[in-house]
């Protein structure tokens, strides 16, 4: 497996296959059986349940959203500034989204590739990331050099990652958690 196909697959990959719904047992048997969409709206669904929860013990205002993009399910929390649940260079945010993934995994016990923003953060940090690999991209075609960017999360890379390829240039990640990071690669 590639190291772009790692860092795409950070949990388990979705598939098309439909899963039985389990309300938080399995093996339940006689469940119905719910389509790819479905199931990742009920992800949704308990993930906005529980950030809810959260919210309202931490006594902290926002509004959740809910959303399937491609092959997982998306909730933001928006309408009021929580830098507090983005923390440093969004590792509060990556946190929070374990820790959701997990509320999820324990009612559908099946694990979640589900994507958590608060207040736009990922939605800007996308912005600049797919800007700064353009910009790589341009630099690698013209140095005939391979560059290396910052570590950076698996979100991030994912990113810098697609760009890459969509501008026909190849990417790999090096390093180890927490200091992986995605290298560009000349063309051949």
């Amino acid at each position: 497996m590639t190291e772009q196909a790692q860092d795409e697959v950070q949990t388990t990959e979705a598939t098309d296959e439909a899963t039985p719904a389990t309300d938080g047992a399995p093996d339940a048997p006689d469940a119905p059986v719910l389509g790819k969409r479905a199931r990742l709206e009920q992800e949704g669904e308990i993930a906005a349940d529980y950030l809810e929860e959260l919210l309202e013990i931490a006594d902290l205002d926002g509004d959740l959203d809910m959303d399937v993009e491609g092959d997982r399910a998306t909730v933001s929390i928006v309408g009021a500034e929580v830098p507090e649940l983005v923390g440093r260079d969004g590792e509060v945010l990556e946190a929070l989204q374990e820790l959701t993934r997990l509320a999820v995994y324990r009612e559908t016990g099946e694990r979640s590739r589900l994507m958590l923003d608060v207040s736009g953060h990922r939605a800007d940090r996308r912005a600049e990331l797919e800007k700064r690999a353009a910009e790589l991209v341009t630099q690698v075609k013209e140095s005939g050099e391979r560059a290396e960017l910052e570590p950076m999360s698996p979100f991030e890379r994912k990113v810098v990652h697609d760009v890459v390829a969509a501008s026909g240039l190849e990417s790999e990640s090096e390093g180890a958690e927490p200091r992986r990071y995605v290298v560009v690669l000349p063309p051949a």
